[in-house]
């Protein structure tokens, strides 16, 4: 048994043997536990992989999620059962054992769709609409059917929530990576301009968003997409899921490629009797792609500045690109341009 969790001590190789034999009605021969590479997440990830007494030559597995803290109904359990009934391809929950805080999941493989572009690059725009026509189902069957024990239905990007992500990005990328103390009077400039972005964006119509669906948070199991870490799914524009997928700090696509997907979303909007007024869409889109983006920015500060995890500044790079290509061509964002350019100044540098 190898590298099963020892700093909780939530479970051991009796435990899952025991359960393992249950779920599958026949005896464990062989069992095997791997601590996975997590993203930006406080919970930890295993694959339990074992062998089966009617089968020995076909390994089969399971992941389980060991979450943060114990809770009676967590969250990703209540959006999964939502999320399977708007048939939108999420993995099945397997097991809850609450006492211990552990989700059996089915495993979807370890292929997320930004490693299917890399060894497919030809077929980006074949695995991004298909992304995309899931994130057409969160903004029209999704949020038209959205039942009070959804955890969504009631959290929202408002202005509130937009600003704490802002201040958040200043208090550990500003401060915290680039040594940046701002003054009084600069901090308040800053935030000032930031507040007129964020209540522009809250200001729009919303709907069921993922709030984080990016390449990353998409799996390709057996030639199907599988969306995973859902459960922090709020309502908000319909433009912050496709800024997560198409400004993605992960995986970067050329313009016009990016253009057509934007296009295509439009195209399944209206075919499903949606109207959707293009200037008006593409200036939110720039817009809230300005919020994402610095708030991603905040994120990878603070896996490095306060959890020690350096390798997400890798990220912060392409990120700021977005950012300041956004700033270069988009003139009803020039209010923002002489506040980002003190409180960032590298963005005068990419």
């Amino acid at each position: 048994m190898k590298n099963l969790n020892t700093n909780f001590g939530r479970f051991d190789k009796d435990y899952l043997t025991s359960w393992l034999e249950i779920f599958s009605n026949e005896p464990v021969l062989q069992l095997e536990c791997l601590l996975l590479k997590g993203d930006a997440s406080d919970r930890n990830y295993y694959r339990a992989t074992y062998l089966l007494n009617t089968s020995p030559d076909r390994p089969r597995s399971i992941i389980i999620m060991q979450l943060a803290r114990l809770e009676p109904e967590p969250d990703f359990n209540c959006m999964q059962k939502f999320l399977k009934k708007m048939d939108i391809p999420v993995p099945d929950i397997l097991r809850f054992d609450a006492e211990r805080g552990l989700l059996f999941l089915m495993d979807c493989g370890d292929t997320h769709l930004a490693d299917k572009i890399q060894a497919e690059p030809q077929n980006i725009v074949y695995w991004y609409q298909k992304a995309i026509e899931i994130i057409v189902t969160f903004h029209t069957r999704a949020t038209e059917n959205l039942t009070s024990d959804c955890p969504a239905k009631n959290l929202f990007f408002d202005e509130k929530k937009l600003m704490w992500e802002m201040d958040f990005m200043l208090e550990h990328y500003v401060q915290g990576i680039l040594k940046n103390t701002l003054s009084f009077d600069e901090k308040n400039k800053t935030r000032e301009a930031l507040g007129t972005l964020c209540k522009a964006l809250s200001d729009q119509d919303r709907v069921f968003t993922h709030r984080d669906y990016h390449s990353r948070n998409i799996m390709i199991h057996n030639g199907k997409l599988r969306v995973i870490d859902f459960q922090d799914a709020r309502m908000g524009p319909c433009q912050y899921d496709l800024v997560s997928l198409l400004k993605d700090s992960y995986i970067v696509i050329e313009e016009s490629v990016r253009k057509e997907l934007l296009e295509y979303y439009i195209e399944c909007m209206q075919r499903d009797g949606r109207e959707i007024k293009r200037d008006p869409f593409y200036k939110i889109f720039d817009w809230m792609s300005v919020q994402r983006n610095l708030k991603a920015i905040g994120t990878f500060a603070y896996q490095s500045k306060i959890l020690g995890n350096d390798r997400y500044l890798q990220y912060v790079e392409p990120t700021l690109e977005y950012i300041k290509k956004t700033l270069e061509n988009r003139r009803d964002l020039e209010f923002l341009v002489p506040a980002l350019n003190s409180t960032i100044p590298i963005l005068n540098t990419i």
